[in-house]
């Protein structure tokens, strides 16, 4: 049940888009900062010119801040979406599995989850999430769908969910 609860909360952050805050700092690919931008990360070649971590010789390595596999739950991402929802859940002590975790926070990551980028980062424990970051990316991405669904029959279910692994005011 957890995992229909993350369905739910994965994209909540672009709640920020309301309060002003600019597209390119709620939705996109996310990317660790202070070592090397990777390839895979989209449009590196075009929009990266003008951030001075590139030219950097600190932030521009490989490994750039970071010692080698270090875990991302080392790694300063990229802020977004999924950053500031996984920031919300860790504050609000979020009854849900480590897998929940992982699956929010790293789910914009596709360098990371789908090109196979960032890896000298990852521990062990992290290869092991991975998984569970591309079973929630099966229900993300292209599987919209025109027809809403009845938010009053679903309400008593996701309810039920929120009142068991994030019950309280929260803090946002």
């Amino acid at each position: 049940d957890w995992f229909h609860l993350v369905g739910l909360l994965h994209d909540l952050g672009k709640v920020l888009a309301l309060f002003g805050e600019p597209q390119w700092a709620v939705v996109g690919d996310t990317f660790p900062v202070g070592c090397k931008v990777q390839k895979s990360v989209v449009f590196r070649d075009s929009t990266f010119h003008d951030n001075p971590d590139i030219r950097d010789p600190r932030y521009s390595t490989e490994y750039g801040m970071y010692q080698p596999r270090c875990g991302l739950e080392n790694v300063l991402m990229s802020w977004g979406h999924d950053e500031y929802m996984y920031r919300v859940m860790k504050f609000n002590n979020f009854a849900l599995p480590k897998e929940a975790f992982y699956m929010v926070r790293f789910h914009s990551f596709y360098p990371w989850h789908t090109h196979g980028d960032y890896r000298h980062l990852c521990t062990e424990e992290d290869l092991r999430m991975l998984p569970w970051v591309r079973e929630l990316n099966k229900f993300d991405l292209y599987t919209k769908q025109e027809e809403l669904p009845d938010v009053q029959q679903l309400r008593g279910y996701y309810q039920s969910l929120i009142d068991k692994y994030c019950p309280g005011q929260l803090c946002w």
